[in-house]
């Protein structure tokens, strides 16, 4: 017997609008955007793209899991000087602890998961 063949939904940073990221607060709010892909926010788990907009930064903030990242387009600093540019992957381990921030803006494909 031949199982159906479900396509999850696509999503695109092309073409889906990416929002507001406002669990940071409202301030994190005005320089910030996201799109969910899978991103849950009962687990903190999941994917999800990523937009500082320029002069924008995260809060610092200390990881459960894993935090990953894909840099798409752009430029990101981490708290410790090191530069992320387009292309780049970087994988935060559990327990880091650090915040990201923009000059002129930068998107990243991120994704949480727990060990």
């Amino acid at each position: 017997m031949s199982r159906a063949f479900s396509v999850p939904p696509i999503v695109s940073h092309l073409r889906d609008r990416l929002v507001p990221y406002t669990m940071d607060g409202p301030d994190y709010a005005k320089m910030t955007n996201w799109l969910p892909v899978t991103y849950d926010e009962k687990t903190r788990c999941g994917s999800y793209y990523f937009q500082l907009l320029p002069g924008g930064y995260t809060a610092f903030h200390e990881h459960a899991g894993y935090e990953e990242f894909y840099i798409i387009e752009g430029e990101a600093v981490e708290s410790d000087g090191t530069v992320l540019k387009a292309g780049d992957f970087i994988s935060f381990p559990p327990g880091s602890y650090h915040n990201t921030r923009s000059e002129n803006g930068v998107l990243a494909l991120v994704v949480e998961w727990q060990p």
